[in-house]
């Protein structure tokens, strides 16, 4: 692998890198991959709208297709950072407004490619906001592949698509979660529940691999809704960050929680959602397998699964 700075004039860099990730990484076979950390381009889809595409600038790699907004990661971030970053910088993409669902990646060994496939959760009219973009359209889904693709995003598109309609959703017994780790909780329910409110939103945000959802793709960003009852209600909502919509929804039991979180999985269910209930109850885990939707069923998943990726998604992203 060879690292290439850029020339002069390309694409938003006419006076030199702006960043130590923006430069080529050069292939023995002479292909070239923009971003020295590898790259990553955001789809955000709009259940109304479609897929918002950029029309490529003549002068950028592969000029005048229609590709996704995206760039080089830089160093130490994350690909749903960086993705969401090159958005906000190329299609003013506001904060908040949109909520990762999944990532794809293309790993070439010497370089790789994510794309994170998020959810419009406050509509808005993109910006061209520097000089990559001709165009910044919201294209019905049935009408991508009739545009002149990016190469690489043409590749990707029919996987990509066929995932667009998979939302997993994972609902927390939240009094199951907290009641399994000794750590005081029973002083104070609300801290103990705000403290794995925090902890699920991290995790959310960090992702999911796919194999522990048994999902195709990489990397999942799960909505989670977490169930507090009880003297745990007193929990209050978890804060956004700036970029992108909170992954944690939190519901409160007026009275018994398992009824709420019965209710939780049965509506998501009847909504298409492929649903994930986090118990080690087993009069729950009954009832939760009783349900029945038009999609998969609901499925149980033990305590233990849970905080073992929780405790995980405390590690840095590279351990």
């Amino acid at each position: 692998m060879t690292i290439v700075p850029p020339e002069p004039g390309e694409p938003r860099r006419p006076h030199g890198p702006l960043n130590s990730g923006d430069a080529w990484v050069a292939a023995p076979t002479g292909e070239r991959y923009w971003g020295r950390y590898g790259a990553a381009g955001l789809l955000a889809y709009d259940r109304e709208r479609g897929v918002l595409l950029q029309h490529r600038v003549a002068w950028s790699h592969h000029g005048g297709t229609w590709a996704l907004p995206g760039g080089a990661l830089h160093d130490g971030e994350s690909a749903r950072e960086g993705a969401i970053r090159e958005a906000q910088e190329e299609a003013g993409v506001p904060d908040g407004a949109v909520r990762a669902r999944f990532e794809s990646v293309l790993d070439l060994g010497i370089w790789s490619y994510t794309t994170v496939v998020a959810d419009v959760v406050v509509p808005f009219e993109p910006v061209i906001s520097d000089p990559e973009s001709l165009a910044l359209q919201w294209v019905p889904v049935d009408g991508v592949d009739r545009r002149s693709l990016h190469p690489g995003f043409a590749a990707a598109w029919p996987e990509l698509r066929a995932l667009l309609d998979v939302r997993p959703v994972v609902v927390v017994d939240a009094a199951n979660v907290v009641g399994s780790v000794p750590d005081g909780w029973w002083k104070d329910r609300a801290s103990a529940t705000a403290r794995l409110r925090d902890r699920l939103d991290a995790w959310a945000r960090r992702g999911v691999s796919a194999d522990r959802v048994a999902l195709d793709s990489t990397r999942w960003h799960p909505r989670v809704v977490l169930v507090a009852e009880g003297a745990a209600r007193d929990v209050s909502d978890p804060a956004d960050n700036a970029d992108v919509a909170c992954a944690v929804e939190v519901v409160r039991a007026p009275a018994a929680g398992d009824d709420v979180i019965v209710d939780v999985a049965a509506e998501h269910l009847a909504s298409g959602d492929r649903v994930f209930v986090v118990t080690s109850d087993r009069g729950l885990t009954a009832r939760i397998e009783a349900l029945s939707g038009e999609g998969d069923p609901a499925e149980v998943r033990p305590v233990r699964w849970l905080l073992d990726q929780l405790d995980e998604a405390t590690q840095p992203a590279g351990a």
